[in-house]
């Protein structure tokens, strides 16, 4: 069966370094960081017992680089949804305007038939549900919203959107934790490749970052904690005072598009995605697997299903979180993986910059890996000062670094979550139009 080439046409961002593609692309290659103490935030007091008091929010406000939510929904559409929708809505606007798909959709019924939603978030509003049962727990059942349910739905980022823009092609949901934000990305690569729809309108969101949400991650001891009075220094992906994940926020969105689709209407193309792979450590709940299996498998598959051999990939942005036994993992995995062909790669975490947006990892990520690609620039891994000596590849420490040794800008892009669940996906600059 003849597969159709799939090509990035639009990104959307809004993340802890900020909201709009440029403005946080910018800032990641600055070296800058989104990361804050718990002590900073309006309602601080309600993280008091917890340990870890570092996180990374969205920045709210009318200013370059912030979320003004009244901009993106009106104090009544607010009451029916949750933050991760607004936070789903603000990136599916950027990336609809500015790759001037709106025309599109707008030009025929057909248009929006063949355009497909797959937002996917990893974890419900866990404050929307803390609260309600406050109110059901106190004898207060007339109060509670008759949206909640709606409110704490996973799917309903993308419903929203794909009610707000009247796309009418397939409307899906993953939720598969830490991986959810990439498997989103790459199932509907695999709907265009088939010919299922013309184009998709693909990412994560996540807006986690609650008392109970850190709360139940600290429990996990899956947080850092010992950086709680350097917020900046907190997460800190293979270097070898990392201690563990600093939770972020956000969401991230992509628009594919089948590459004759993305021709016909003269769209600007950042990218090929050229394979998608999938594994399961079939290991444990939350920790990878040591030998790293998992990993190796996913990107494996990736590069087999792109018809490369490992040589031909030059980056890849990792998943590493800087917890001390994933980060190790997935270095091993890679250089058993690319062999002699490691020493050469390079490897990068903008988790430092961002911290762990956990459904929206995978996708903001793709969106980094993207950008990468097309304009030639790595982006760094904050916080890197030394590594443990098994962990010896190019990490991109601290600075951001020029992509000029190839005549092919090739990329992975990985995301790995609990249950044991991996994803990779390649990622290469258009070659051929």
């Amino acid at each position: 069966m003849a597969v159709n080439r799939v090509v990035v046409t639009g990104i959307g961002i809004c993340s802890p370094l900020g909201v709009g593609v440029q403005h946080v692309w910018n800032k990641l290659l600055q070296s800058g960081s989104g990361i804050v103490s718990t002590n900073d935030l309006p309602d601080s007091e309600r993280y008091d017992s917890i340990p870890c008091k570092v996180v990374g929010i969205v920045p709210k406000g009318t200013g370059t680089g912030e979320l003004n939510e009244s901009d993106i929904v009106s104090t009544s559409e607010r009451r029916t949804m949750s933050l991760n929708c607004v936070y789903a809505l603000a990136a599916a606007k950027e990336v609809l305007e500015c790759s001037n798909f709106l025309d599109t959709i707008s030009a025929s019924h057909s248009s929006r038939h063949r355009t497909g939603v797959c937002i996917g978030t990893g974890m419900v509003d866990l404050e929307e549900i803390v609260q309600t049962g406050t109110m059901l727990n106190t004898g207060l059942y007339k109060k509670i919203s008759p949206y909640f349910i709606p409110r704490i739905l996973p799917n309903m980022a993308a419903g929203h959107v794909s009610i707000r823009y009247g796309l009418e092609g397939p409307n899906l949901s993953p939720s598969t934790a830490c991986t959810t934000g990439l498997h989103a990305i790459g199932d509907s690569y695999r709907l265009i490749q088939r010919g299922d729809v013309d184009a998709m309108v693909c990412g994560g969101t996540e807006a986690s970052v609650t008392p109970l949400g850190l709360a139940g991650f600290c429990k996990a001891k899956a947080l850092s904690t010992k950086f709680n009075d350097e917020p900046q220094k907190a997460s800190r992906p293979f270097d070898i005072k990392r201690d563990g994940f600093i939770m972020g926020e956000g969401a991230a969105v992509l628009l594919l598009e089948s590459f004759d689709h993305a021709l016909e209407r003269k769209a600007e193309i950042y990218c090929e995605i050229l394979g998608y792979g999938l594994s399961g450590d079939a290991h444990h709940l939350t920790a990878p697997e040591d030998s790293g299996r998992g990993a190796i498998a996913c990107m494996k598959a990736a590069l087999d299903d792109a018809k490369l051999e490992p040589d031909k990939v030059s980056y890849i942005n990792a998943h590493a979180t800087s917890t001390p036994l994933g980060d190790r993992v997935e270095s091993a995995a890679v250089k058993k993986l690319f062999g002699s062909h490691s020493s050469v790669l390079s490897v990068s975490s903008t988790k430092g910059a961002t911290g762990h947006l956990l459904g929206a990892a995978g996708s903001l990520e793709a969106a980094f890996t993207v950008l990468a690609v097309k304009y030639g620039v790595m982006p760094p891994t904050l916080n890197v000062e030394s590594t443990e000596t098994e962990m010896d590849l190019d990490y991109v420490p601290q600075v951001s670094k020029q992509w000029d040794n190839c005549t092919n800008r090739i990329a992975l892009t990985n995301s790995y979550g609990f249950g044991g669940t991996n994803a990779s996906l390649c990622i290469s600059q258009i070659t051929s139009i």
